[in-house]
């Protein structure tokens, strides 16, 4: 085997020559960004030390000219970025007898192994597995005795075997819990969501599947359903006509979680690299995002304060996954945007092939939105008196917009003439007209006269964008003097307004227009919330002569 430098297609690239060999071609695959070359007709790397590095670790006896003699380095393989698996390059007679590495790690079996015919039926026997050509490797569910069946089947050929600790997780919940078969235990968690834990109930089972976003927990052996009025009426009903007695809890709040480290927590805190926010603003991340993903990152590197940025691997970063589930205990919405964050620092800014981390993606906890009833938008607004915190909040229930689109709202976006608002690059980078409401223009008319903005619709006392926390801060104050007692927030008032029009009558297809929704089943949501026609149903026990 021979490496020499070359340029080709206008870039710098070490070539490596050699006979023909199925072997050494799946061994050389793990190197990032490795290509065959039909002009050349030879396999060629990018010119880097990195690259360079980990050829030699996979071939020991290679032969290289003065110009690839440039790249080396010592052979020690934590100075690359990924660790790189042992394959000994063997010939086509040994084909059969070595080079597979496995690795588990949660729900999956990681195979691999040079290809073979015998090799390929075996695993292609296994119930769901499936060859992943991008990580040139076998991906088989971690059922019980799969690991045993593979292990059994290589033997001796393994080279390579690894097994990650799974996350542990507490549930106050999966504490033993005796249900009689007639009952039905109902939790409704701090997420949003209803558990539904019987004993096997065919019917019941009918019902559930019948309400969105429900899930099956075949670990648990539970059901979980969004929370809202509707749902939980309907499903009462259900359970009386299934003659079920519902026994109703609440989950613990957990108070015990670590708090998010700040500047004030370490020594040398460190910000996020420059190079991180550029390429997300090259890439016209959206201003949102850019703050979502730098305030995930920089919890990510001052985690690992002592550690170089550029030099944390994938079990440091599984290792911080699992600290977020276990000691901080976020959510997991919030763990996907943190994981979302390192990927991009470490896939996009850092450049090169896509590198693939195996975390465990958390399932989504779909829950439905809190609405407030048209009485409590009254109420809300009546306690509010400052003019310009009123109208703020006037025009982003009236106008179904999300807070950061009514921030960016100038006054060239109100046509007063077509009674239309025009939202410019909302969710998505997407432009849109709602409504301009006949009350709502009214009072931008008297907080105009009033407060005199020159470029943004509502501004702040020194000029500029009216800020996102001050719009929050208003609505908690008015929350708060309103006695309400739901879970509410400014995207509450967004929710209401779908919820009200849907009441009212309104097309969904309307709707959908006026929210932004690239997918009509987004606004379906809002028939699950809707309380209207409730006091028109009348319950089973009524009719009955008792």
């Amino acid at each position: 085997m021979y490496a020499s430098k070359i340029s080709h297609n206008g870039e710098n690239r070490i070539k490596v020559d050699f006979p023909y060999n199925q072997a050494i071609q799946a061994v050389i695959k793990q190197i990032d960004d490795a290509q065959w070359s039909k002009t050349l007709k030879s396999w060629h790397i990018p010119y880097s030390k990195q690259a360079f590095s980990q050829l030699l670790l996979l071939f020991p006896a290679l032969k290289y000219d003065n110009a690839a003699r440039s790249m080396e380095v010592s052979n020690n393989p934590l100075l690359l970025k990924e660790t790189t698996l042992n394959f000994v390059p063997i010939t086509s007679n040994e084909f059969s007898k070595h080079g597979v590495a496995i690795e588990v790690i949660a729900k999956r079996i990681i195979v691999k192994l040079p290809k073979n015919a015998v090799d390929t039926k075996f695993l292609t026997s296994i119930r769901y597995s499936r060859w992943d050509h991008k990580l040139f490797a076998w991906i088989i569910p971690h059922y019980p005795g799969n690991l045993d069946i593979i292990k059994e089947y290589f033997k001796e050929r393994i080279t390579h075997l690894q097994i990650h600790d799974d996350i542990a997780t507490s549930d106050a919940a999966k504490q033993a819990i005796v249900i009689h078969k007639n009952e039905v235990l109902l939790i409704k968690t701090i997420t949003g969501r209803v558990k539904l834990i019987f004993s096997y109930h065919i019917e019941l089972s009918k019902v559930i599947k019948t309400f969105p976003f429900h899930s099956w927990d075949s670990k648990n052996k539970w059901w979980t359903i969004p929370f809202s009025e509707q749902i939980m009426t309907t499903l009462l009903q259900h359970m009386e006509r299934l003659q079920l007695n519902a026994i109703v809890q609440e989950e613990a709040i957990i108070e015990d979680k670590k708090p998010k480290i700040t500047p004030y927590d370490i020594v040398n805190y460190r910000p996020v690299p420059e190079e991180f926010i550029l390429k997300l603003t090259e890439l016209r991340y959206s201003k949102n995002t850019i703050k979502t993903y730098k305030g995930h990152f920089e919890e990510f590197i001052n985690f690992y304060a002592s550690h170089e940025i550029d030099k944390i691997d994938e079990h440091l970063i599984i290792a911080y996954v699992r600290y977020l589930v276990i000691e901080r205990k976020m959510s997991s919405s919030y763990q996907n945007q943190a994981i979302n964050a390192i990927k991009f620092y470490y896939e996009r800014v850092l450049g090169g092939q896509r590198k693939f981390y195996f975390l465990e993606r958390p399932n989504v906890e779909h829950t439905l939105p809190t609405v407030l009833s048209v009485e409590e938008v009254v109420l809300l607004f009546s306690k509010i008196e400052n003019l310009k915190h009123k109208v703020i909040l006037m025009t982003i229930y009236s106008c179904g917009l999300r807070i950061s689109e009514a921030t960016n709202l100038k006054i060239c976006d109100i046509d007063s003439n077509r009674m239309q608002i025009k939202i410019t690059e909302g969710k998505g980078k997407k432009d849109r007209y709602t409504l301009l409401a006949k009350k709502t223009l009214l009072n931008l008319r008297l907080y105009f006269k009033a407060f005199k903005p020159k470029v943004w619709l509502f501004e702040g006392q020194n000029g500029g964008q009216y800020s996102v926390g001050s719009i929050q801060a208003i609505f908690r104050t008015a929350l708060k003097l309103s006695g309400i007692q739901k879970k509410a927030t400014v995207h509450t008032l967004r929710h209401s307004f779908a919820t009200h029009l849907l009441e009212a009558g309104t097309d969904l297809r309307y709707i959908q227009t006026l929210l932004g929704h690239a997918s009509s089943k987004t606004t379906e949501i809002y028939t699950h919330v809707t309380t209207k026609g409730f006091d028109q149903i009348v319950s089973p026990l009524d009719q009955l002569d008792i």
